[in-house]
């Protein structure tokens, strides 16, 4: 049960709703006990006994209770009003049953909700602490499944089966135990065969482990495939590529089926087979103790026993039940896995909660011997960087050189494999992450934005912001003309990831949302590089009016766009090969010199 312990440890928290739920289960399953002890009554009147002559000594005491009642009618000739007052017992058994079933319902059916939404937050909590690196190796669409395919398996397999593994299992013992005070011999003889229901089911249930993670991992390759069609049907369709992703999607929507129907198969085997089993058990003690009775070998009339195999029959529904339960537990048990798999993921960096808080840069970003390495590839060497307040530093380098990822090291996208980077003069490790990355404003080479409106959007972080400060943040994005041209304006909604604007609207909302941040440091990783030229104009001018009085890292494959940083740091293989101003390196004409030359930059 170790692997369960997750969803244990959500239950603590609703430990009333489960005891009112006990309550409620036990209520509803005495009175199931009692409508069925009803029929012991009705077949004596049925078969024309005395009940007063009739009831034995080791009878309960509802029972003999009800028989004297019953008896003292037929003694006076009054049988129809007694068949009478055992149909209205059965029926009031019966409502009282079911009015504390529904009350079990109720109390339980919001527990199991909020166990499912708590773990599916905490999941989500979760991904948003993970560091950047983590997602490098995972596919999308798996993550998206974890999140909900896997957490909807556990809601409906495991959290759903506890309303079984407790009434269930409750119902059986109770009824077990009635059936024992009536006759040990043939209770006993019920004892011995259960455990061969349970063997049997067991190993039908086993093997839905395996197939169940099979049936996860090929739902998050075809949720993964559905994001990239989605994301990528521009050159999809521009590459004629149509037929091909319908064959890719086709075979892995077909593996996913193959996969579903073979745990459907050995789920729903279960059921059948414990029915099976149970039936035979039950025709199996029905000929033991029909014989027992015939013989007078056992102290029972033919109606005692045959409210004793009513009672018996009523186990089998839930022992069906409880296999249906555990088969669909295994299956669960393979989505827990895949989750604790995230939940487990270790969170390489994160807040320091007794950190120091940082409010304002005040002098220098240093560098001081910093390597960076990730999955044994060393990426960073031995870097010496020292950034001055108000000034702009700019990193080029070929692709894979090492630009992006010493600009993540400043907010901590990743942490320094050896070294340290302060930030007036305190290892950036010891401020806490909050207040770190709220000295910070990026600008990607790929807006990013969400689904909202304009303001919504150059508002994101900022609580409370007044529309002035949002309109005056887009004129100094250059980005007002535009939005005032939206109908809407600056409540215009721009679709799924800013589809409904052009590439430069989308930058230069993400330089509006930069300036209304206000950050004393600002990374602009390649925010011009996907642009045409009239964009990149609008843009470029908009970076400068963003750049004013600030502490700047720029990275920058289009040269002439650097040609005033106060220094130019030259990457290769990691490691800083040249440094210093546009025209100081011309003049050494090294790898910077080719750079230029090979843009045709004068």
């Amino acid at each position: 049960m170790k692997k369960y312990a997750r969803i244990f440890n959500y239950l603590k928290e609703y430990r009333a709703s489960i005891i009112k739920y006990l309550i409620f289960i036990l209520c509803s399953i005495v009175f199931s006990v009692l409508s069925l002890a009803m029929l012991f009554p009705f077949l004596q009147l049925l078969f024309g006994v005395n009940a007063q002559t009739t009831v034995k000594t080791d009878t309960n005491w509802v029972m003999k209770m009800v028989n004297d009642y019953l008896g003292s009618l037929i003694s006076n000739g009054n049988s129809h009003k007694a068949l009478g007052m055992v149909c209205i017992l059965i029926v009031v058994t019966i409502v009282l049953k079911n009015l504390f079933l529904y009350l079990s319902f109720r109390t339980l059916g919001p527990v199991k909700n909020a166990v499912a939404n708590h773990m599916r937050t905490d999941l989500h909590e979760k991904i948003l602490k993970l560091p950047i690196g983590y997602f490098t190796e995972k596919r999308k669409g798996d993550i998206m499944s974890r999140i909900t395919h896997d957490v909807n398996e556990i809601e409906s397999s495991i959290i759903g089966a506890l309303e079984g593994w407790i009434k269930d299992p409750l119902s059986i013992i109770i009824n077990l135990f009635v059936l024992f005070y009536i006759s040990p011999t043939l209770t006993l003889f019920i004892l011995l065969s259960l455990p061969l229901m349970g063997l049997i089911i067991g190993r039908i249930s086993r093997s839905l482990k395996k197939q169940s993670l099979t049936v996860s991992e090929k739902f998050g390759e075809t949720f993964s495939t559905i994001d990239e069609t989605l994301t990528g049907l521009r050159v999809i369709k521009a590459f004629n590529v149509e037929q091909q992703l319908r064959r890719k999607f086709l075979k892995l929507s077909n593996e996913f089926l193959d996969a579903r129907n073979k745990v459907g198969f050995k789920r729903d085997l279960a059921s059948p087979t414990s029915e099976v089993l149970g039936v035979t058990i039950f025709a199996g003690i029905l000929w033991f103790g029909g014989s027992l009775v015939l013989s007078n070998e056992i102290s029972m009339n033919g109606a005692l026993f045959l409210t004793y195999m009513g009672l018996f029959y009523n186990i089998i529904a839930p022992a069906k039940s409880i296999s249906t339960a555990f088969s669909n537990m295994q299956k669960g048990a393979a989505a827990i896995e895949r989750i604790e798999q995230v939940l487990h993921a270790p969170v390489t960096i994160d807040d320091n909660p007794n950190g120091k808080k940082i409010t304002q840069f005040e002098n220098a970003i240093e560098f001081i011997d910093v390597s960076f390495s990730y999955d044994d590839v060393e990426i960073l060497k031995n870097i010496n960087l020292k950034i001055e307040k108000g000034k702009t530093i700019a990193l080029v380098g070929s692709s894979g050189a090492g630009k992006s990822t010493l600009a993540d090291l400043i907010p901590r996208f990743h942490d320094v494999s050896s070294g340290k980077i302060l930030v007036d003069g305190v290892d950036i490790r010891d401020y806490s992450l909050h207040s770190l990355r709220g000295l910070i404003s990026i600008v990607t080479q790929e807006p990013i934005l969400f689904n909202d409106t304009i303001a919504g959007n150059i508002a994101l972080g900022v609580d409370n912001v007044p529309k002035d400060d949002i309109v005056a943040a887009a004129r100094i994005a250059n980005a007002d003309s535009f939005i005032s041209q939206k109908e809407m304006g600056y409540q215009t909604n721009i679709g799924d990831r800013g589809t409904k604007l052009s590439g430069g609207e989308r930058q230069r909302l993400t330089i509006a949302r930069a300036v209304l941040k206000n950050p004393p440091i600002l990374i602009l990783d390649e925010a011009t590089s996907s642009l045409d030229t009239e964009s990149e104009r609008l843009v470029q001018e908009a970076i400068n009016n963003l750049m004013n009085n600030r502490t700047s890292v720029v990275i920058a494959h289009r040269l002439s766009t650097i040609r005033h940083a106060d220094e130019i740091i030259v990457l290769q293989k990691g490691e800083i090969a040249e440094r210093g101003t546009h025209d100081a390196l011309l003049e050494k004409r090294g790898i910077y010199h080719r750079l230029v030359e090979m843009q045709e930059v004068k």
